[in-house]
Protein backbone atom coordinates (compact mmCIF):
# COMPACT_ATOMS: atom_id res chain seq x y z
CA UNK A 1 0.00 0.00 0.00
CA UNK A 2 1.52 3.79 -1.00
CA UNK A 3 0.59 6.85 0.26
CA UNK A 4 0.55 10.37 -1.00
CA UNK A 5 -0.37 13.45 0.76
CA UNK A 6 -0.11 17.01 -0.69
CA UNK A 7 -1.21 19.81 0.64
CA UNK A 8 -2.07 23.04 -1.47
CA UNK A 9 -3.29 26.46 -0.34
CA UNK A 10 -5.54 28.32 -3.02
CA UNK A 11 -6.72 31.96 -2.65
CA UNK A 12 -10.62 31.34 -2.15
CA UNK A 13 -13.40 30.79 -0.41
CA UNK A 14 -14.11 27.08 0.51
CA UNK A 15 -17.41 27.18 -1.07
CA UNK A 16 -15.61 28.17 -4.48
CA UNK A 17 -13.00 25.67 -3.76
CA UNK A 18 -16.00 23.31 -2.75
CA UNK A 19 -17.66 23.91 -6.00
CA UNK A 20 -14.60 23.54 -8.48
CA UNK A 21 -13.58 20.08 -6.94
CA UNK A 22 -16.91 18.33 -6.16
CA UNK A 23 -17.56 18.81 -9.81
CA UNK A 24 -16.54 16.07 -11.87
CA UNK A 25 -16.67 17.90 -14.79
CA UNK A 26 -13.42 19.85 -13.93
CA UNK A 27 -11.36 16.66 -13.01
CA UNK A 28 -10.00 16.90 -16.68
CA UNK A 29 -9.13 20.43 -16.36
CA UNK A 30 -6.37 19.65 -13.65
CA UNK A 31 -5.64 16.08 -15.05
CA UNK A 32 -2.28 15.65 -17.42
CA UNK A 33 -2.99 15.17 -20.96
CA UNK A 34 -0.58 11.93 -20.47
CA UNK A 35 -3.53 10.26 -18.71
CA UNK A 36 -5.92 10.37 -21.65
CA UNK A 37 -8.70 11.19 -19.46
CA UNK A 38 -12.47 11.19 -20.01
CA UNK A 39 -15.78 10.93 -18.47
CA UNK A 40 -17.56 8.27 -19.75
CA UNK A 41 -20.56 8.55 -17.25
CA UNK A 42 -23.67 10.22 -18.33
CA UNK A 43 -22.94 13.43 -16.18
CA UNK A 44 -24.91 16.17 -16.79
CA UNK A 45 -23.64 18.78 -13.79
CA UNK A 46 -25.24 17.57 -11.19
CA UNK A 47 -24.32 18.27 -7.65
CA UNK A 48 -21.92 14.87 -6.12
CA UNK A 49 -23.66 13.27 -3.61
CA UNK A 50 -22.83 10.35 -1.54
CA UNK A 51 -23.47 6.51 -3.77
CA UNK A 52 -22.50 8.64 -6.87
CA UNK A 53 -20.54 6.37 -9.74
CA UNK A 54 -18.46 7.81 -11.96
CA UNK A 55 -16.98 6.13 -15.00
CA UNK A 56 -13.70 7.49 -16.79
CA UNK A 57 -11.61 6.09 -19.75
CA UNK A 58 -7.69 6.66 -18.76
CA UNK A 59 -4.54 5.94 -21.01
CA UNK A 60 -2.04 6.05 -18.36
CA UNK A 61 0.99 3.84 -19.87
CA UNK A 62 1.37 3.56 -24.09
CA UNK A 63 -2.26 5.18 -24.36
CA UNK A 64 -3.76 1.51 -23.50
CA UNK A 65 -7.37 2.67 -22.90
CA UNK A 66 -8.57 1.12 -19.40
CA UNK A 67 -12.10 2.00 -17.43
CA UNK A 68 -12.14 3.55 -14.03
CA UNK A 69 -15.43 3.31 -12.18
CA UNK A 70 -15.15 5.45 -8.79
CA UNK A 71 -18.15 5.84 -6.31
CA UNK A 72 -17.97 9.12 -3.98
CA UNK A 73 -18.74 7.23 -0.37
CA UNK A 74 -18.51 10.14 1.85
CA UNK A 75 -19.54 13.85 1.50
CA UNK A 76 -19.73 16.54 3.75
CA UNK A 77 -19.97 20.03 2.27
CA UNK A 78 -17.86 21.81 1.84
CA UNK A 79 -15.62 20.21 4.16
CA UNK A 80 -14.21 16.88 2.40
CA UNK A 81 -15.46 13.85 -0.04
CA UNK A 82 -13.82 10.36 -0.81
CA UNK A 83 -13.91 8.61 -3.86
CA UNK A 84 -13.29 4.77 -4.30
CA UNK A 85 -12.05 2.98 -7.36
CA UNK A 86 -14.61 0.31 -7.82
CA UNK A 87 -13.12 -1.02 -10.95
CA UNK A 88 -10.21 -0.20 -12.50
CA UNK A 89 -5.83 0.03 -13.01
CA UNK A 90 -5.19 0.14 -9.16
CA UNK A 91 -5.93 -2.99 -6.70
CA UNK A 92 -6.80 -0.35 -4.13
CA UNK A 93 -7.64 3.40 -4.58
CA UNK A 94 -8.65 5.94 -1.62
CA UNK A 95 -8.64 9.67 -1.81
CA UNK A 96 -10.13 11.50 0.27
CA UNK A 97 -10.37 15.37 -1.03
CA UNK A 98 -10.08 17.69 2.61
CA UNK A 99 -10.87 21.56 2.68
CA UNK A 100 -10.22 23.79 4.92
CA UNK A 101 -10.37 27.48 5.86
CA UNK A 102 -7.59 29.59 6.31
CA UNK A 103 -6.51 33.34 6.29
CA UNK A 104 -7.58 34.40 2.71
CA UNK A 105 -7.96 31.21 1.56
CA UNK A 106 -8.50 27.36 1.38
CA UNK A 107 -6.03 24.70 2.28
CA UNK A 108 -7.44 21.54 0.01
CA UNK A 109 -5.19 18.61 1.24
CA UNK A 110 -5.57 15.29 -0.94
CA UNK A 111 -4.64 11.42 0.67
CA UNK A 112 -4.41 9.20 -1.74
CA UNK A 113 -3.81 5.10 -0.61
CA UNK A 114 -3.79 3.06 -3.25
CA UNK A 115 -2.05 -0.79 -4.07
CA UNK A 116 -1.08 -2.07 -7.70
CA UNK A 117 -2.55 -5.53 -8.16
CA UNK A 118 -0.13 -8.40 -9.02
CA UNK A 119 2.04 -8.38 -6.46
CA UNK A 120 5.08 -9.58 -8.11
CA UNK A 121 4.49 -7.82 -11.48
CA UNK A 122 2.72 -4.89 -9.79
CA UNK A 123 5.57 -4.37 -6.73
CA UNK A 124 8.03 -4.17 -9.98
CA UNK A 125 5.75 -1.66 -12.19
CA UNK A 126 5.06 0.41 -8.86
CA UNK A 127 8.88 0.84 -8.06
CA UNK A 128 9.60 1.58 -12.13
CA UNK A 129 6.76 4.27 -13.13
CA UNK A 130 3.75 3.55 -11.30
CA UNK A 131 4.64 6.60 -8.36
CA UNK A 132 6.38 8.40 -10.34
CA UNK A 133 3.02 8.48 -12.53
CA UNK A 134 0.54 9.35 -9.87
CA UNK A 135 3.26 11.94 -8.30
CA UNK A 136 3.52 13.93 -11.83
CA UNK A 137 -0.29 13.69 -11.67
CA UNK A 138 -0.49 15.76 -8.61
CA UNK A 139 2.50 18.04 -9.18
CA UNK A 140 0.43 18.95 -12.23
CA UNK A 141 -2.41 19.51 -10.82
CA UNK A 142 -0.66 22.05 -8.36
CA UNK A 143 0.63 23.82 -11.30
CA UNK A 144 -2.63 24.01 -12.88
CA UNK A 145 -4.29 24.98 -10.03
CA UNK A 146 -2.26 27.89 -9.49
CA UNK A 147 -3.07 28.75 -13.11
CA UNK A 148 -6.56 28.77 -12.05
CA UNK A 149 -6.82 30.06 -9.05
CA UNK A 150 -3.68 32.24 -8.60
CA UNK A 151 -1.05 31.93 -6.14
CA UNK A 152 -1.78 32.12 -2.05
Amino acid sequence: METLKSDQNLPIAINEAWEFFSSPGNLKKITPAFMGFDITSDYRGESMYQGMIITYKVRPVFKIPLDWVTEITHVAEPYFFVDNQKAGPFKYWHHQHIFKEIDGGVQMTDIVNYAVPMPWVGSLAEYLFVKNRVNEIFDFRHKKLLEIFGKY
